[in-house]
């Protein structure tokens, strides 16, 4: 159970997107608060309308409202949150965690989380296997962040391989044995 968990939810520019609907659904389900930061390109795979009914909270993306001034702090998102959850993580994404880029909210909010961070990585089998992004992926290690694993299957180029998003139940169960074995420690 994830009952009164708050889960932030970073959702990245993959095809993998997709699947963050059914894990806000199944997060909430299973009585986690469910806030999302999705990256700019993000909102190119899924709707922030999608994101914004199912998690039952304003989608977030942009620092400030250009109209009325108001901002999202990423300092406050870092401290309300239980886990960062990152799902889909991209190859891009890792690259900029990994090296303080912090051009965008949800990169700005990992960088001043004092919460713990869960990667799933979401990219085509060339990209998940190059030194780069398995480099990246050590020194987010380094940081204390934690993987879950993409699977392997028929990827979105049409490719077999290994970089396939975990399913969203596979996520949700690891996510509870995360707590569950924080709680027993």
């Amino acid at each position: 159970m994830l009952k009164g968990k708050n889960i932030l939810l970073g959702v990245t520019a993959s095809i993998a997107a997709y699947k963050a609907a059914t894990l806000v659904r199944l997060l909430v389900k299973e009585g986690a608060t469910v806030k999302v930061i999705m990256t700019p390109y993000g909102k190119e795979f899924i709707s922030p309308v999608t994101m914004a009914t199912l998690s039952k909270n304003t989608v977030l993306c942009d620092f400030f409202k250009h109209d009325d001034g108001a901002w999202n702090s990423h300092v406050d998102l870092g401290l309300w949150a239980d886990v960062l959850l990152i799902a889909p993580t991209t190859a891009n994404t890792m690259a900029k965690m990994a090296h303080g880029i912090c051009d965008n909210l949800l990169l700005t909010t990992y960088l001043s989380a004092k919460c713990p961070v869960i990667h799933t990585p979401a990219m085509d089998l060339d990209m998940f296997k190059h030194p780069a992004t398995l480099r990246n992926m050590e020194i987010l290690r380094s940081y204390g962040d934690i993987f879950i694993e993409p699977s392997s299957g028929e990827l979105a180029s049409g490719l077999y391989g290994k970089g396939r998003m975990e399913e969203p139940e596979v996520i949700v169960r690891k996510l509870v044995d995360f707590f569950e074995t924080k709680k027993k420690s």
